[in-house]
């Protein structure tokens, strides 16, 4: 499978879309993103466009805009941001790479879709407590809220097994694109093939919509998730990383 320039610009545009930040700005065609807590791309300049001719300045507007805030600068970069010299330019002001993360593609076919999989246009209250339950405490209250403002078309997925949810999925259409979100288990209910079955449902019904691509971002170092993602059929097509002033 072969992932282009277009491709890769367009589920990137999808992914701003499928996880709207609380606060936004635009500059010079970047989307300044703050919302607190520590969620990297809710809390990152998107640099998909650059319509400027002084990058440096839009540098430093954004870190104007985040000191104001309380927060320290943080840039997103992807393999096709714009301008292409930005992390040059921000490794020279001092800025300092974080863990890497991958988009990772994969065209839609259609699986037959687990029984046990429950899908509803919001997120309900045990959907919200395994997910919310399992990430960090420092994302948990700007998460609740961005989960708030996922835009249509949405749909979300929890995987019941004995009585209870014990794995999550978002998925959110967009640009032909269906973006994967938090996909989450419960700790005491891993590998036992319930995210699966929440991405197989998730799968099956973005085959049955105008979606070509599908795509998800995960933590390069995060072995097991790329390995299930990889068994599933995904293909890594862009690199990403979050650019932080020091």
């Amino acid at each position: 499978m072969q992932i282009g320039r277009a491709d890769r610009v367009r589920m990137e545009r999808a992914h701003v879309r499928a996880w709207p930040a609380l606060r936004t700005a635009g500059i010079s065609g970047w989307l300044w993103r703050c919302s607190g807590g520590g969620s990297h791309r809710a809390n990152s300049v998107s640099t998909i466009d650059f319509t400027g001719d002084d990058p440096r300045a839009a540098v430093t507007r954004a870190e104007t805009l985040y000191h104001a805030a309380g927060q320290k600068a943080q840039f997103q970069i992807f393999d096709e941001t714009s301008p292409p010299g930005l992390a040059e330019l921000l490794r020279g002001r001092g800025y300092r790479q974080g863990v890497p993360t991958v988009t990772m593609f994969k065209l839609p076919e259609d699986p037959a879709a687990d029984a046990d999989v429950e899908i509803r246009d919001h997120a309900w209250d045990e959907w919200l407590a395994v997910y919310l339950g399992e990430i960090t405490e420092s994302r948990r209250m700007a998460n609740a809220e961005i989960l708030k403002r996922i835009p249509q078309p949405r749909a979300f997925f929890g995987c019941r097994r004995g009585g209870r949810i014990v794995s999550t999925a978002l998925c959110v259409a967009g640009d032909g694109c269906a973006v994967v979100e938090c996909v989450t288990t419960r700790s005491d209910c891993r590998r036992q093939g319930s995210a699966r079955a929440v991405l197989t449902a998730l799968e099956h019904r973005a085959a049955l919509q105008d979606i070509d691509l599908i795509g998800l971002q995960v933590d390069a170092q995060n072995a097991p998730a790329v390995a299930l993602y990889e068994r599933l059929g995904f293909v890594a097509g862009a690199d990403n990383s979050f650019w932080s002033e020091a």
